[in-house]
Formats: C-alpha cells, structure tokens, sequence
C-alpha cells in the first residue's frame, strides 16, 4: 500500500466515526488504540477527550514540540457522512476538516520510521477536541496548560491548509444575543413587541455597522431562532453572533459598538441579554522567526508557493501566551463546513513531505533557549 494510499484510506476510517463537538469520544478512544498500536510511548487521554502519544527524540533534556490535529467537527450527529471519489478528489463532510490532518499525524511518524529520520527531541503527537464552533479551543487550552514551557513550540495540522502558513491568531468574540418579551397572539395582541420582530430589526442594525477593510474585521450571524408558532406574538428569540478583527484594537472597537448597541433596543416591554459564548484570544510570530521561515521553506521545497496568512485555529492558545506555532497543511480541497466537502488527492504527497520536513528540521533550527 502507497504511504498517500494508506494515509487516505485512514483519514476515511477516522471520518466514518462521527465527532461533533462535545460529542469526539468515540473517535478519541479509536485514535487511542491506534496510537497504542504504533507502539508510541506515554499514549493516554486527558478528562476532556485529548489524546496524546510520545514519539522519543535523542536529546532527553531538549524541549519537545507538539504536533497537533483537532479530532471534532462541524456536522452534527446524524449527519451522513457518504463518501464519493470522482476526478482525483474524495468527497466528505469533515474529511478535509480535520479527519485528514488527523490522520496525518500517524502519516508523520510513519514517514519518520520509513525515512529513518533521526528526532533530536521528543515529538507529542496530540489529537484534541474542542477547536469548532462553540468549543472554544477547550482542547487546545487544556494541551497548553498541560505542556506549559516544556514546549518548544506547536505544528498545527489543518487538513485543507497546504500552500498557507499561519503565524497570526485573528481574535473572536461570541455572543448569544437573546430578546424576551411578553408574547401574544398575532391577532388579538398585535401592536405588542414580538421577540423575533425585534431581535430581526436589531440584527439588520448590526450588519450595517461599518467594518475596516484593513485590519480585516468581520461581523456574522450564523445562528437565529426563536418562537413558537405562526400565529404567535413571539415571547423569546436568540441568535448567535461572531465577531472577528486581526487587530485586538478594532476587534475590542466593534465589541463596544455592538454591546452599546444592545444595550440600546432595552426599553419597555423587550429586553435584550447579551452572554459571551466563545472568546479566542489573539496573537502572532513575526514572519522572520524560525519556526515561521522553517515552515516556508518545507512547502517551497515541495515546489508550492507558500503563502503567509492569519486564521483562527488551534494555534490561537499558544501564539496568545507568546509560545511559538504555526498551522500547515495537508491538502487542498473545498466545501469545508459543508456536506459538499471535499479534498484533493494529488497534493496530499506534497503536504506530507512538508511535514515531515518540518518535524526533521525544527531540531536544528529551533533552540531551547527562552
């Protein structure tokens, strides 16, 4: 069996078992087994579902890097999670984000054994939950919590990245807004607020706030709901809003404006709750740093153009506590966050050498110092 081949056909196996978050354990236990069948060492989960495993380096003493992948997804339970391969792509939901970064992973120490490449410190191969949606990087904190200054820095690994080198972290904000009211009938008590009329027109306020272009910051409503029938005054309605900005300074700006901005529709008869449901702090390597030009020169040598770029992944928690990170890639694809989902096959040998180029060279590159 080719190495792509076998990596492919695991990412698949990891990918048939689904992983919501909050909902990752059957996955972790099957990632814990087959960590324990590679005969890593210290291979063990943690109380939130975080699987780690130890490959030895020769320097004992010497600061281990952490190699990460994030083992949850988007899709819900019950999700069907149909696989079709057509035209050297293979389609499925949560395949490319992150079935094959996890899978990569393995990919990675199977490559170091083939190879024979010599690791001048341990590597901690860590699957962590969390890193979706609503998660919050609960995993990712945990992991860096864990390691603390024993790390010499973070690989993160996004299946559908290849070509891209993050260094920056964007910063989020999260809110679940909801708006109460007393409710009716639509036609006996029409005139009294309605929660969702309300929470509608608030929202229609947010989306014409005016956003910089530079730094990049966003504004979205992904998530509405809320009464309880077609003919009713609605008494409650919610929506879940995302707020993003790769500058801490305009991010806590349009956090201000929409908190005054809620505080405002308060009046008589409907009153607006704002609760934080997600915060993903910010931070950055400048792009001269070691682990930072290492990464370039791993998908460069591939004979990909690498591209530098921000995001908001696993890497937000170590780059904010100022630990170095930076998140490659696997493969390129299409449709994350979709049932439409898919990734290519061609460039996984591309992504898989980068790594591994990588994780070869950062014991030379990286020193322990600080």
């Amino acid at each position: 069996m080719s190495f792509v081949k076998a990596i492919l056909d695991l990412a698949i196996q990891i990918q048939q078992i689904p992983a919501p978050t909050f909902g990752e354990g059957p996955r972790a236990e099957f990632l814990r087994d087959l960590f324990a069948k590679e005969k890593l060492e210290d291979v063990s989960m943690d109380s939130l579902g975080n699987v780690f495993a130890r490959l030895a380096g020769k320097q004992k003493k010497a600061r281990a890097l952490i190699v990460s992948a994030h083992s949850d997804t988007v899709f819900p339970a019950g999700t069907r999670l149909e696989i079709k391969r057509e035209a050297g792509k293979v389609f499925g939901p949560g395949l490319g984000d992150n079935s094959i970064g996890v899978a990569a992973l393995f990919g990675i120490v199977w490559g170091i054994r083939e190879r024979k490449i010599e690791l001048k410190r341990d590597i901690w191969f860590v699957a962590n939950v969390g890193e979706e949606g609503l998660g919050d990087l609960r995993g990712m904190r945990g992991v860096v919590e864990r390691f603390g200054s024993e790390a010499l820095g973070y690989l993160v690994l996004e299946g559908l990245a290849f070509g891209h080198v993050y260094h920056r972290a964007i910063g989020v904000r999260r809110y679940r807004i909801t708006a109460k009211t007393r409710g009716g009938h639509s036609w006996s008590d029409y005139g009294n607020p309605s929660a969702v009329h309300e929470l509608a027109a608030m929202v229609a306020q947010l989306t014409q706030m005016r956003l910089p272009r530079e730094p990049r910051t966003t504004l979205n409503v992904g998530v509405i709901q809320g009464g309880t029938g077609v003919n009713v005054l609605a008494a409650e309605a919610s929506c879940e809003l995302d707020l993003r900005s790769e500058d801490p300074a305009a991010l806590a700006k349009i956090i201000s404006q929409v908190e005054e901005t809620i505080l405002h529709w308060n009046r008589e008869g409907i009153k607006f709750q704002a609760e934080i449901i997600g915060e993903r702090p910010a931070g950055e390597i400048p792009a001269d740093h070691p682990m930072v030009q290492l990464a370039l020169e791993c998908v460069q040598e591939q004979g990909v153009e690498a591209t530098l770029t921000s995001g908001s992944t696993d890497a937000n928690i170590p780059l904010s506590k100022n630990i170095p990170a930076v998140v490659m890639g696997i493969t390129t694809g299409g449709g994350a966050h979709t049932v439409n989902e898919f990734i290519d096959v061609e460039p996984i040998g591309k992504g898989m050498g980068s790594l591994l180029r990588f994780v070869e060279g950062v014991g030379g590159r990286m020193k322990d110092e600080g």
